[in-house]
């Protein structure tokens, strides 16, 4: 059964993401999503949200779908309750998908069930400590804002992972240009980005890198990278000029005579 639990508030952000007033965010993200998913390996990655934005168009992986609550993702199917063996994901990716769910904390128990030892979750999100923050909480309290959505802070996230045996690998954060309506305002801001380069707590989105650890579990390394076992000396090769010695005709006629 599909759950709607994101159906009300999902589309409305979807559109204003892929308009024009959202390429600003959007181009951030991306980069930021090429550069890390090109170092991830494996048979099996899943976006889960925003189908129209294949944010993983930079992935290596063998096998990659999109599930959404619509039907336009390649797996129609709710986050809350993956379709997906335990286990069985090298890589999840999810761009803001758990400020608009109403239980952000099941689907990152689902992520950790479907990833595989050591696999990789990246996931992007708002920053409510930031403009982008303090505008949708203005605009919020006015009910003019673009959408409805629950910030979560990257602390919080970090810890939730952390109880899920999830460790942070890397967090960035970028967009610090408020999501204005008119384009012509975002050169004034760009000494804000520059200058939150240097704080990057006020980033108005962040991104998180996470990977499943398994205590216990010990990474069996190939045969070549071993260091070789020690050669008792009587077992050691000759050299060639002692082979070579020893088999010459001389010196087999050397030892009849003697």
């Amino acid at each position: 059964m599909i759950s709607l639990a994101m159906t009300p508030v999902y589309p409305s952000f979807t559109n204003w993401l892929m308009s024009s007033e959202g390429d600003y965010l959007r181009q951030r993200e991306q980069a930021w999503f090429d550069e890390t998913i090109a170092d991830v390996f494996g048979f099996n990655a899943v976006q889960i949200g925003l189908p129209q934005w294949p944010v993983m168009r930079n992935c290596r992986v063998r096998h990659q779908v999109c599930l959404d609550i619509s039907p336009f993702g390649n797996i129609q199917g709710d986050p809350l309750n993956l379709p997906f063996a335990s286990q069985s994901l090298d890589l999840l990716v999810l761009p803001h998908t758990l400020e608009f769910s109403v239980a952000p904390h099941q689907i990152l128990r689902e992520a950790e069930r479907v990833l595989i030892a050591e696999g990789h979750l990246m996931l992007s999100g708002f920053n409510p400590w930031s403009l982008w923050g303090l505008y949708h909480w203005h605009k919020q309290r006015r009910g003019k804002f673009l959408w409805q959505a629950d910030f979560v802070t990257p602390f919080r996230l970090r810890d939730w992972l952390s109880l899920l045996a999830c460790e942070t690998a890397e967090q960035q954060q970028c967009c610090y240009v408020p999501p204005l309506a008119h384009r012509r305002w975002v050169p004034w801001f760009e000494a804000m980005e520059k200058l939150g380069g240097q704080r990057a707590f006020l980033g108005g989105v962040y991104f998180l890198h996470a990977i499943k650890r398994v205590h216990g579990m010990h990474l069996i390394t190939p045969r070549w990278l071993q260091a070789p076992a020690a050669v008792r000396p009587a077992l050691r090769p000759a050299p060639r000029a002692l082979q070579a010695e020893n088999t010459s005709p001389e010196n087999h006629l050397t030892k009849k005579i003697l």
